[in-house]
Parts: C-alpha cells; structure tokens; sequence
C-alpha cells in the first residue's frame, strides 16, 4: 500500500500567506491544507488527522496561542509558529504554550522548508521506534507501558517515559509541554551531573546556542519547578549549579531494575 503524503495544517488569517506557505510545502510533496482563522483550524484539526500545524500568532479573535493552548489539550502534534513578532519575550511564550519551534516574518521559503522537515524528520523516527519496539507511543499505564518497558527511567520520586512523552512525580502525572519534558527528560538521563543550559538548548531546541538562548532554558527550568511543587513543594528537584548549569541529584535506573 502506497503511505500518504505527511498532512500540515497552514493557518494565517493573511489568506495570500497561508496559501503560499501552502504552495511552498505542496512542492515538497506535502498534503496541505490551508485555513484562514483560529476557529477554522480548530474545526479542520477536530476531524482530520495532521502531522504538523503553522500557525500564526497575531489573527483576529481567537489567537494562534489560543489555538496552540487548545491543541495541546489533546495532542503532541509538532506546532511551528509564524509571526511578525520578533522580541525575545514573544518567543518564550509561544514555546512555553508548547511550540515547538518560532518562524519571524518576512521568512525565507529554504528556512521555512529545513524547518518543517527537520519536525517531521523526528515525528517519522519516533514514531517508527514506536512501531519497532511495539510501544505505540502509549502514555504510562497503557498496554506495553509496563515496569520492564524501556524507554521509563526514575530518579527517586521522579519518573520518566521518554517513548510515552510523560512524566510522573510522587505517582502523580506532571503535566508538561514538549520543551519542558525534553529537558527534564535530558536532566533525568544525565542524573548526577551537571547539564549546561548550552547543551540542553542545543539538544531539546536542535538549535546553535546563542545569546538569547538562556532566558529561554531557565523560563523552561520555571515551568519544570513550577508544575513539580504543585505535586510536593518541599522537594526541590531540578537544581541549579551557578555558573555551570542543572542538574538532578541522583543516577537513573531503568523502570523494574
């Protein structure tokens, strides 16, 4: 059986943008379809299954944040924002409402193209790690999802499933957005050492660091802290090595071992 072309969801309320990111992508070999507000992209997302979504921030009525928030009530699918907003403050707030990347307007049709294959290049490798090792990608407590699955690792209290995409504290379930899991998640990997805001952001982000690249790694650290205090706050889990980076106390161990 022939696959079907990967399915992105181009939304702009600047009809013209949102059909030429439409046409750029199509010459990809991608199955686009393009929308013109946050209501519509809401809809169309609702009934059809897609792979990625590039939504514009600043629309009339309901924002691309909103639509983002939304989103991710219910799925990890890769969002890329659009916008013409360039400050660094509206970067870190596209990607803590769980992004996981940031286009700025005018953009080149190269960049925009390396960008959305790049996601899709790790949605198709994790979810063939999924099919291989039969996990499915399942959330913990699924079936295949068990004690001896691989993929889950725990550093005292704090469990991980890396192939589930969730977290666990004290028992409790942490919910946390694409960027905060794959921090924690790298923290959580290296437990006992000292992890530089460098290498998270170059491994979490795939981007080079750079100057502004810090606010974003700690604003990431805020969230993490934040969500695992609304479980236990007189744990302080994820700490801070002034002047080197992050780290969590601990080795990690394989769930069953």
């Amino acid at each position: 059986m022939e696959e079907r072309a990967l399915r992105i969801l181009a939304v702009d309320d600047d009809a013209a943008i949102a059909d030429m990111v439409a046409r750029m992508l199509e010459a990809e070999c991608y199955d686009v379809t393009a929308c013109y507000s946050g209501g519509e992209a809401l809809a169309l997302f609702a009934a059809e299954p897609y792979d990625l979504v590039l939504l514009d921030i600043m629309m009339p009525g309901m924002d691309g944040l909103e639509v983002c928030r939304q989103i991710r009530q219910t799925s990890e699918v890769p969002i890329v924002f659009l916008s013409a907003k360039d400050e660094e403050t509206d970067k870190v707030l596209g990607l803590l409402m769980g992004a996981d990347d940031y286009i700025v307007k005018p953009f080149r049709q190269r960049e925009l193209v390396a960008r959305v294959k790049a996601r899709l290049r790790r949605l198709e490798a994790s979810r063939s790690a999924g099919a291989a090792d039969g996990s499915g990608l399942g959330r913990a407590g699924d079936e295949g999802a068990d004690e001896g699955a691989p993929g889950i690792r725990r550093v005292g209290d704090l469990e991980i499933n890396e192939r589930g995409h969730v977290a666990h504290f004290q028992g409790v379930e942490v919910s946390l957005a694409p960027k905060e899991f794959g921090v924690l998640a790298m923290l959580v990997r290296n437990a006992g050492a000292t992890v530089s805001a460098a290498e998270l952001y170059e491994s979490v982000w795939e981007q080079s660091y750079d100057k502004t690249a810090n606010n974003s790694v700690m604003v990431c650290i805020r969230g993490i802290r934040r969500k695992l205090a609304e479980v236990d706050s007189s744990m302080d889990v994820v700490h801070t090595v002034w002047g080197v980076g992050y780290k969590i106390e601990g080795s990690a161990t394989k769930a069953g071992r």
